[in-house]
């Protein structure tokens, strides 16, 4: 559906590349601008929604629907205005793509990644449309999905000295685990760095048997300062086995078109500066559509922006519809109004980043 809206609101090019990412193109200028939205949404509990949550329901000015804030608005605010920029006629100075983006829920930065090695799209500035509530968004915290898995010897349970309890070595290394977020860093702009155990297992011939193995899975948020060595290297510091592993997960699962593009589930801190370009020249278009000054703010969640900002090197800005607070929620909603004024914001944000970016 997405592409035939491309289509028939005249884009110069549309395709779907290998991945499914939908990518559509206007203009032939120099300045290189790319804005993106991901299309594919989180499972849901049907149960747990007044409205049936895949079909686009209406209510008091606002779309209720699976996705409709994280991030299906985004991208039709995206998708319609490149028809208003392509009114505007900045085809000659200007290329913009508008993306579809597919995955990112799954391992964010991975459809950008593909983008950017596979498809060769070089965009100077992506701007995401990931919902901030209308705030201008410059950059938010990292994270990377940490495994650590402990070795035992299995022994039947009637006599526990015989084996080496796998669970017991890695409570130790919980305990120390949770006492680390105390330490972490601390980013007057992004907050602090934080881990959770989010996942414990362990393997063992039966539930009257020593377990001879236990895996953890830590949801490990990074701040300004933290990378994936640092952070590995504080798990490894409480390690006392050497055959105990601490390890970055990866990300194997293949896409709707078959495409499989691994990554690993790294996803490092970015921000852009308040004097960038593309800040200044947002904010300057919020002050003219709106009259008002705008919230230049970060994200809570983590964004494509991980690997287009992140492990590429791409500046990135956000600005989107509705509320981040209901995304993944029941009676996940986004204002109509929202939209509107994000579709605005698109059109309005090439002409005030270039001015900035040229000194005018």
């Amino acid at each position: 559906r997405i592409k035939k809206e491309m289509e028939d609101l005249e884009f110069d090019e549309v395709f779907i590349d290998p991945l499914g990412n939908v990518i559509g193109k206007i203009g032939k200028g120099s300045t290189v601008i790319a804005y993106d939205g991901h299309i594919d949404v989180v499972d849901v509990d049907v149960s747990a929604w007044d409205t049936p949550p895949f079909e686009a329901k209406i209510i008091d000015e606002k779309i209720y629907g699976r996705g409709s804030c994280d991030q299906k608005g985004g991208v039709a605010s995206l998708v319609y205005s490149g028809r208003i920029l392509k009114e505007l006629g900045l085809e000659d100075d200007f290329t913009f793509y508008f993306v579809g983006s597919v995955m990112e829920e799954d391992s964010d930065g991975l459809p950008w990644l593909y983008i950017l090695k596979e498809d060769k799209i070089k965009p100077e500035i992506v701007v995401l449309t990931e919902p901030t509530n209308l705030k201008i968004a410059r950059g938010h915290r990292g994270r990377m999905e940490i495994g650590v898995k402990t070795h035992g010897l299995s022994a039947h349970g009637s006599a526990p000295e015989r084996g080496v309890n796998a669970i017991y070595k890695m409570a130790r290394l919980i305990f120390e685990i949770e006492k680390l977020n105390n330490r972490l860093k601390y980013d007057e702009f992004l907050g602090k760095g934080t881990v959770a155990v989010t996942d414990v297992r362990s393997k063992s011939p039966s539930l009257c048997a020593i377990p001879y193995e236990c895996s953890i899975h830590l949801d490990r948020r990074l701040t300004q300062g933290e990378d994936k060595e640092l952070a590995l290297a504080e798990i490894k510091a409480f390690v006392k086995d050497e055959d105990t592993e601490v390890f970055v997960h990866m990300y194997e699962r293949p896409s709707y078109t078959g495409l499989v593009y691994p990554m690993e589930k790294y996803y490092p801190t970015w921000t852009i500066s308040n004097d960038h370009p593309a800040v200044k020249g947002a904010v300057d278009g919020f002050k003219g559509l709106f009259g008002k000054d705008p919230i230049v703010d970060k994200w809570v969640f983590s964004t494509n922006g991980v690997a287009i900002k992140g492990l590429m090197g791409v500046d990135c800005i956000g600005f989107g519809p509705g509320n981040e607070v209901y995304a993944h929620a029941p009676n996940e909603f986004v204002p109509i109004d929202d939209l509107v004024k994000a579709m605005e914001f698109y059109a309005a944000f090439p002409l005030n980043y270039k001015k900035y970016k040229e000194g005018i």
